[in-house]
């Protein structure tokens, strides 16, 4: 986790005073999705979009931990500043020139570096490209990147995989996470069971209260079913932070900690949360599982190394 320069400027960096409202580039990135044929050969556009001062709102942070589970003080949640750029990705993602449509895309992986702890008074330049595109056997994935820096400092990044989700060659390798059937790589399949936890069905509605994601899969049956699930589900970043709230130590400065999405939560649910030493002996292995004890359904993986 050493410390990354700050990347040149160039044409291609676009500044930004204010971040961008989220549920416009939503919106706008359904209308643009029409027409697009994804394909891991395409072009990528070379756009950073750069948010000088990200402002942190110590209301909506406290709403925040405690919806996801985090202590009520001290420093601001590992999986934050995910939730600060995320209006910056969704503005990418809903341009034209994107080559895969946002409405449908589905969060598959993530894995954020922390290098020093942040706090609620910190003035974050945020920044957010698209990296690359990549084959994945059920169609095209595409890693977003986020930098938060400090006084020029990189001190947290996040690297997220999105899947479009299309006909895919026959003889596609399946090379990218969130792949396979079963539990991912590294992850015990025996780990003991920490913590259970009643989901309601309003999950969703409360969380994108406190992220500003008002996808409609995540709001209410109805909206889902338009949608092709059959009820509501979790937001994807809510079961990584709920799990990242058990899984880091308190007062942990540096770590790195990542996931695998697999399968969806529909809401309401009863999950369990399992935690244990990871296959390397170095790290701590948690996951998420959902459904009858004979027929577990494992919608969440991953890992956490703290140096």
């Amino acid at each position: 986790m050493s410390d990354a320069p700050r990347p040149a400027a160039t044409a291609d960096t676009v500044p930004l005073r204010h971040a961008p409202r989220l549920m416009p580039a939503l919106g706008k990135g359904v209308l643009t999705g029409i027409g697009k044929r994804p394909h891991p050969d395409a072009a990528l556009p070379p756009t950073r979009l750069v948010l000088s001062a990200a402002r942190i709102d110590p209301a909506a942070v406290a709403a925040y931990a405690r919806l996801c589970g985090f202590p009520a003080a001290g420093p601001l949640p590992v999986t934050y500043p995910h939730i600060l750029g995320f209006p910056l990705a969704a503005r990418l993602m809903s341009a034209r020139a994107f080559p895969l449509p946002l409405l449908g895309l589905v969060h598959t992986g993530i894995t954020i570096d922390q290098r020093a702890p942040l706090h609620l008074d910190d003035r974050l330049e945020l920044s957010v490209y698209a990296e690359e595109l990549r084959a994945h056997r059920r169609g095209t994935e595409v890693v977003m990147t986020t930098e938060a820096r400090r006084e020029g400092r990189l001190v947290w990044s996040d690297r997220s995989t999105y899947l479009a989700r299309h006909r895919a060659a026959a003889d596609r390798a399946a090379t990218t996470p969130g792949d396979a059937p079963d539990a991912p790589a590294g992850h015990s399949p025996d780990l003991p069971v920490r913590a259970e936890w009643q989901l309601a069905a309003d999950l969703g509605r409360r969380h994108a209260g406190v992220s500003g994601d008002y996808n409609p899969i995540h709001l209410h049956p109805l909206t889902a079913r338009l949608l092709g699930f059959p009820r509501a589900i979790a937001h994807g970043m809510w079961t990584f932070a709920r799990c990242a709230a058990e899984a880091v130590p308190p007062g942990a400065a540096t770590l790195r900690i990542g996931a695998e999405f697999r399968a969806p939560v529909l809401l309401p649910a009863t999950v369990s949360y399992s935690q244990g030493p990871g296959e390397d002996g170095q790290g701590t292995a948690f996951r998420l599982h959902g459904g009858p004890a004979d027929r577990p359904r494992l919608h969440l993986g991953g890992e956490v190394h703290i140096p």
